[in-house]
């Protein structure tokens, strides 16, 4: 079971090019608007030192950006 939590904004069309990318592979994710929640945003920034989303923590790992690859090679098979 993998464990995905992808951090967005509204406006933010990398978010939806991640989320779009993980629905395409079947792989299910908690999706957390820091535009919604600014506490989790402040708790983000806090654990990775990073403004920009999206963020897309794969089992423990983190990936900036929109990664197809790197976030694949986090993923259990």
């Amino acid at each position: 079971m993998n464990e995905i939590t992808v951090y967005t904004t509204n406006t933010c069309p990398y978010c939806h090019m991640v989320k779009n990318f993980l629905e395409k592979q079947g792989l299910p994710f908690k999706e957390v608007n820091v535009q919604q929640d600014p506490v989790a945003g402040q708790r983000l920034v806090e654990t990775t030192g990073q403004m920009g989303v999206p963020q897309t923590n794969v089992n423990g790992q983190w990936v900036l950006g929109f990664d197809p690859n790197r976030i694949m090679s986090f993923v259990h098979a």
